[in-house]
């Protein structure tokens, strides 16, 4: 499995992306210095994308022509998707959707977050 987290800041907050991770992992409800998402409106345009792809569940997704496959969990703050052999193209294609609305990747399995105040 292979882990894609997403989550802003608000304006003037940046905090220790680890900590934020576990929070996430634990799935506490809210953290603060978080902005809400648009959860829904995410979650439908990950189906818009992969609309070929066989819908198992409402958050999660199958590769009929290929491999791989991804469940998506959310909380009003962060999307978190789970990755089962999923091609490195397919994991470009959800962090390209979740740049769409401005949410920066943490990948902590590096651990790193790609946004620009951390370039």
């Amino acid at each position: 499995m292979y882990e894609l987290l997403f989550w802003n800041y608000l304006e003037g907050i940046y905090l220790n992306h680890h900590e934020v991770y576990e929070a996430i992992s634990e799935e506490q409800p809210e953290i603060e210095g978080l902005e809400p998402l648009p959860v829904q409106v995410i979650l439908n345009r990950i189906a818009s994308v992969f609309s070929k792809w066989e819908k198992v569940d409402d958050k999660s997704w199958k590769n009929t022509d290929g491999v791989g496959a991804f469940q998506v969990r959310t909380t009003p703050q962060s999307i978190k998707i789970d990755c089962y052999g999923t091609e490195g193209k397919t994991m470009d294609t959800l962090v390209g959707v979740m740049e769409e609305f401005k949410c920066a990747l943490y990948d902590p399995q590096v651990p790193q977050r790609y946004d620009e105040m951390a370039e």
